[in-house]
């Protein structure tokens, strides 16, 4: 038994993660070209090589026909040699005649070396691309270990991955042995070795988050139906249950705010709406707007438009800053909304009917605040540079894929009350 070439192979095994067989092969191919090498040849076709799984031992010999004049030494044998291992052979028989590695020359056997160094690396190139492959669209926690000009390279157990400046989240920085959580966006096999591509910005890691932290969300009782996301400031997901007696919103937020505290920490103390789903459009909007108020939307699913009125107090709240609110809204939805003010509604004749005591029975109206100069025609919504612009909100499917959301850490309320955890 070949003990040390035996040992060899299990912690090569172990190790690469190469299967033995596989390695058993290379030695074998190794063999074949150091005979090659050895007799000048470039088919060896004659020669066979013999390896035992079990205790590694193996033999090397060429099939021999048997000539009065030998020609070539590799495919032949002269009749007065093969009658000296066995006075029964005649001419044209076949001979085994056995070749002794140890006799290969130093060239010979550096290339054989060669030759199993490169299907060593091969194999292991190949395993760690199935290995991380797996984990394409999934989450994994890396080691931060240095700054490659803006990009950061983080260490994924066996792989270094890269982690380009346009997919970090904006004003982020790292230091070297920091653990980060990623989203594995794309494995490529190159020569030299898988090459990985991760983001910290993308939808999908604020989803798949989520999974980590709410058993609800990974057992499929709580389904993520929709996220939009503007990394590093705010996001919006949209959640529905189907158990009746589980409350999705609430199931996401958990005790206290534990469960999306834990994943608003995990992204830098980015904001996070959690909002209910709804198959009715107008309602799923409505809730899409929150923490804004709404008194009346009108949705068209076949042209995927809708018109919103808010109260007048609630129109910079529910066009948010910047623009934000409205348009994190329109890619949960895939709706292009536009928000007028019941003012404005009422003008435009978008409204024909209105209850005269809406404010009165609304808790957040305060009519000694309300100032019509700040909220009013001039400084609330304008038709042409608001949010009535197509491109403001058409929902990027390409960009968000099926989900969008957003919380806040700072400012939480009460779950049960609502499906709005920002305000």
């Amino acid at each position: 038994m070949n003990n040390e070439l035996f040992e060899a192979l299990n912690i090569l095994e172990k190790e690469k993660n190469i299967s033995k067989d596989t390695l058993l092969e290379a030695i074998k191919q190794s063999l074949l070209q150091a005979c090659k090498n050895h007799y000048g040849k470039n088919e060896v076709s004659n020669v066979v090589v013999n390896i035992d799984p079990e205790t590694c031992d193996f033999e090397i010999y060429a099939e021999k026909t048997v000539v009065e004049q030998v020609e070539d030494e590799l495919t032949q044998i002269s009749l007065t040699d093969a009658r000296m291992k066995d006075p029964k052979y005649d001419l044209g028989d076949v001979v085994r005649v056995d070749i002794r590695s140890k006799e290969f020359g130093r060239i010979a056997t550096q290339n054989a070396k060669n030759v199993i160094l490169q299907k060593i690396r091969e194999e292991e190139r190949k395993s760690l691309y199935n290995q991380y492959y797996e984990k394409e669209k999934d989450v994994v926690t890396g080691i931060v270990q240095r700054y490659v000009g803006k990009n950061v390279s983080v260490n994924l157990g066996k792989v270094d991955a890269m982690l380009n400046e346009n997919e970090m989240i904006r004003g982020e920085t790292f230091y070297p042995t920091q653990r980060i959580k990623v989203y594995v966006m794309e494995v490529k096999d190159t020569p030299k070795g898988p090459r990985i591509l991760v983001s910290r910005t993308h939808p999908e890691l604020v989803k798949r988050l989520f999974e980590n932290e709410v058993t609800e969300v990974k057992d499929g009782t709580v389904e993520i139906k929709s996220i939009a996301r503007e990394a590093g400031s705010r996001s919006k997901m949209a959640v529905y249950s189907n158990d009746p007696n589980v409350d999705p919103v609430g199931a996401c937020v958990g005790m206290n705010g534990a469960r999306v505290n834990a994943v608003v920490a995990e992204l830098g103390g980015e904001k996070i709406d959690i909002i209910n789903w709804d198959d009715n459009p107008a309602l799923l909007i409505e809730n899409a707007l929150s923490p804004a108020k709404v008194i009346y939307v009108m949705a068209d699913d076949d042209e995927k438009t809708a018109k919103v009125v808010v109260p007048d107090y609630q129109l910079s709240l529910a066009i948010g800053k910047e623009g934000q609110n409205a348009r994190l809204a329109a890619r949960l939805t895939g709706f292009k909304i536009d928000i007028k003010s019941e003012t404005q509604a009422r003008e435009s004749g978008d409204l024909l009917e209105y209850e005269s005591d809406y404010y009165q029975d609304d808790e957040y109206y305060d009519e000694d605040s309300y100032d019509e100069g700040e909220y009013g025609d001039e400084a609330g919504y304008d038709d042409e540079a608001g949010y009535g612009d197509e491109d403001a909100y058409e929902y990027d499917q390409e960009a968000y894929g099926e989900n969008g959301e957003e919380y806040s850490q700072d400012e939480q309320e009460d779950p049960s009350d609502s499906g709005e955890t920002d305000d």
